[in-house]
């Protein structure tokens, strides 16, 4: 009995500690949030016309879709845009009309769903961008794809490219309904051609749900529109995020109250971008959380009894430094669980020579190590990195499913550039030579430019916070990047469409 009591009495401690803990993070949080810059139009407007998952049984074509994406832009220039000033004071707002990041300003506006329509296309592929981006974060790929035959749409997602607001109440399940409706839409227009996926971030969760709802469908009578994907690429993939992110819904429920509207917000800074919103919501951050918890917990029912087979190829793209999602999670909630077969692991090491500096606190050689020793993988892994710890020339080591060896394979062109010692969440999907994040400003004057900036000065003088610009944002070897994309659904169309096929 006494070593009984002494037990609840620790447990008890616990308690009251780990209740204790909680509190002073909630209030910190609501110091944090209280000391931000004051709420603007565009993080309270609320756009009714937005697609929800309550309209996906009257919004059922692409072409529905499209017209209530236009009458949600139509409301944004009426409630945002006319009633922002403008002035060289609103240079850099996003919402202040004919500013230089004002997405109306470029042609095509990448915010807005496109499709690219070859004459007689090989195949689909449905693009899903990530939570608070839009449908430029993969139209480079999307272009290159449409290069090869392949017709391409670029969906955008409800609550994105409009206004910061729309994350306030944007819902997985609305986001979802809108993938099944593109994917409904390119299935109906291909003829029984391959259907291919490319999701980056979020989007890479919602190609998951695609799949995982189109596999559970498979051989059912109304489930002619659910075609089952030939193949995923999916880039810095949302597969697990932190379970603290559960905290986010007390903080969206506590900005109801007088005073507090700003816990509403895990990130306020001024909105410069033109095709990502720079302030990110509690909501967002739940639904994210919410949508890789229901995929993850499908993908391990599946594979209770037996490692999942007939899933999709898929070729997971992945930096083994991500600030944003976990990428042991790719591996442990997705790679592993498949049956043997073309899937394969993509991942981009960290700049091993730069690793000596003693400015470096983050070093990954553990869990790469254990990635390329690991002989009970079932799936291939590409490690891109330095040829030596000695040396900044890059190249592809290719290590085969079940083996614990190491071979090497492809000499990238170049080297890791002399500033980058690691790629980043954010990077992947864009080339050096991308006009808003690139190494390279674009010739055109006039517009902003958010990629490679090397700047110095006194602190202050910036209206960029200094933090965001240290993350790379373009893909020093996104050339091998596509190739290997293209190759990978190139293949997977082949193998799909069967020997009579395109």
């Amino acid at each position: 009995m006494p070593m009984l009591r002494l037990a609840q009495r620790i447990l008890s401690n616990l308690g009251i500690a780990l209740l204790g803990a909680v509190v002073a993070a909630v209030l910190a949080y609501v110091l944090w949030a209280r000391s931000q810059p004051p709420l603007q139009r565009w993080h309270e407007v609320d756009l009714d016309t937005e697609f929800t998952a309550a309209q996906a049984d009257a919004i059922v074509t692409l072409d529905d879709y499209l017209a209530l994406e236009a009458r949600v832009f139509d409301e944004m220039d009426v409630e945002v845009y006319a009633k922002t000033p403008t002035g060289p004071a609103q240079r850099l707002n996003r919402f202040s009309p004919g500013s230089a990041s004002d997405p109306r300003q470029r042609e095509p506006n990448w915010n807005r769903t496109f499709e690219l329509i070859p004459d007689d296309p090989v195949g689909g592929v449905l693009l899903l961008h990530g939570m608070s981006d839009g449908p430029y974060s993969l139209r480079a790929l999307g272009l290159a794809l449409y290069g090869r035959g392949y017709r391409v749409l670029g969906l955008r997602m409800p609550g994105h490219g409009t206004v910061p607001a729309g994350l306030l109440d944007v819902t997985w399940e609305a986001m979802a309904a809108a993938t099944r409706l593109g994917a409904r839409h390119l299935a109906r227009s291909l003829d029984g051609k391959p259907l291919h996926m490319i999701g980056y971030s979020t989007g890479a969760a919602l190609a998951l749900d695609y799949t995982l709802v189109a596999l559970d469908a498979a051989g059912a009578p109304d489930a002619a529109d659910l075609a089952v994907p030939a193949s995923l690429v999916l880039v810095s993939p949302a597969i697990g995020i932190t379970p603290l992110a559960e905290l986010t819904r007390w903080f969206a429920l506590l900005a109801h109250l007088p005073g507090l509207d700003r816990l509403a917000w895990t990130n306020l800074v001024p909105e410069f971008d033109p095709f990502n919103y720079n302030a990110f919501s509690a909501n967002a951050s739940l639904q994210v959380h919410r949508m890789t918890r229901s995929t993850t917990r499908r993908i391990r029912r599946r594979a209770a009894e037996a490692p999942i087979a007939g899933f999709p190829s898929t070729l997971v793209l992945l930096s083994v430094v991500d600030a944003t999602v976990s990428p042991r999670a790719a591996v442990d909630n997705l790679l592993r669980h498949l049956a043997p077969g073309p899937h394969e692991l993509l991942l981009y090491d960290i700049n091993r020579q730069a690793v000596i500096s003693p400015l470096i606190v983050t070093d990954t050689a553990a869990l790469t190590e254990q990635l390329m020793t690991d002989a009970t993988l079932p799936f291939a892994i590409t490690l891109i990195g330095n040829e030596s710890a000695s040396n900044r020339r890059v190249i592809a080591r290719y290590k085969a499913p079940h083996s614990a060896e190491a071979v090497r394979g492809d000499s990238l062109s170049g080297t890791w550039p002399d500033d980058t010692i690691a790629l980043s969440h954010v990077d992947l999907p864009f080339p050096p030579d991308d006009p808003l994040y690139g190494r390279y400003p674009p010739k055109a004057p006039g517009q902003v430019f958010l990629g490679q900036l090397a700047i110095r000065g006194e602190r202050g003088v910036l209206k960029v916070p200094a933090q965001w610009l240290l993350r790379l944002r373009h893909n020093p070897f996104y050339d091998y990047q596509e190739r290997r994309v293209l190759d990978w659904i190139g293949q997977a169309n082949a193998a799909d469409a069967g020997p009579g096929g395109n």
